[in-house]
């Protein structure tokens, strides 16, 4: 609750201080004057949400951010896992992919109206591609930094290929993919607002630049605050999705106050201390007795 109380607090602050700022009309280098109060904001917001264009703009944003990520999580992950377990395919696809990654997704706005026949197709296809090369990469990174034993240990049970995709490379690589889910995520709402201001017809980039066009300031911070809440729900979700399928994770602990808890001592076998079998008084090596308490 403390941390809760916080939080609240923090985004209070903020939104009085803006309010005590553009209400005075502060110039100092900074020109709040030219800002919109918090008040304006929330009349502008209130009168939108009352409106169908603004929830006409939320699906359309919305569709078009998920279609692209969720084709772009489905690819990259697949793409970073091929090019980490094949040579071939790193000879293959690596090059092209390496020259094609430091391009933004967003340079790519004349190559989407040109090669699709739809603006709407155009901006998945910007969307995909900001998400596609996070997700790919550090998918790829995942699967290569996985230690050789956990495939040999599946070898030796008899285990395949497949198997060894599904019970060792894809749930070890499980944290490494969902960094890049997180990043690829961000990264799709800067590019799919940037391609809806430009090129498209709805959405609630389009409508933030229309706002700016015809200085409507308010309008303009109620777009941003829109864009602001469904990047952070996004997020949100994606970290939840990824706590929830990595739960065989350790997690560090925190008390309340949010200070670490102190490490409680270990047995005395697990410091390496000798211990004797009542039967026949064995000694356990230090190694073992490790291995012994982290099982």
């Amino acid at each position: 609750m403390t941390r809760y109380a916080l939080r609240t607090a923090s985004v209070a602050a903020t939104l009085g201080l803006w309010q005590l700022l553009t209400s005075l009309n502060v110039d100092l280098w900074l020109r709040f004057s030219q800002f919109p109060t918090v008040a304006d904001v929330a009349r502008t917001f209130a009168g939108r949400l009352a409106g169908e264009d603004y929830w006409t703009d939320l699906t359309d944003s919305l569709t078009r951010i998920l279609t692209g990520f969720l084709l772009a999580a489905v690819a990259g992950v697949a793409t970073g896992v091929l090019v980490a377990r094949s040579r071939l395919a790193e000879d293959l696809l690596g090059p092209v992919l390496e020259v094609v990654r430091p391009i933004p997704a967003i340079a790519l706005v004349p190559v989407a109206i040109l090669l699709f026949p739809s603006n709407e197709q155009g901006i998945v296809f910007i969307t995909f591609t900001a998400a596609f090369f996070p997700v790919m990469v550090s998918t790829r990174h995942a699967v290569r930094a996985l230690t050789p034993d956990w495939e040999e240990a599946v070898r030796t049970m008899g285990g395949g290929r497949w198997r060894i995709l599904g019970s060792v490379v894809l749930p070890g690589a499980l944290p490494g993919i969902f960094g890049g889910l997180s990043v690829g995520l961000g990264v799709s709402w800067i590019c799919v607002i940037s391609a809806e201001m430009i090129s498209g017809q709805y959405g609630v980039g389009y409508r933030t630049w229309q706002d700016y066009t015809v200085v409507d300031y308010p309008g303009v911070f109620v777009g941003m605050v829109t864009i602001g809440v469904l990047g952070w729900a996004t997020s949100t979700a994606v970290e939840l999705l990824g706590r929830r399928l990595t739960r065989w994770l350790p997690r560090t602990s925190y008390v309340p106050a949010g200070r670490p808890r102190a490490p409680r001592p270990l047995p005395a076998r697990a410091i390496g201390a000798p211990t004797a079998s009542p039967a026949a008084g064995t000694r356990t090596e230090p190694e073992e007795a490790r291995d012994e308490h982290l099982v």
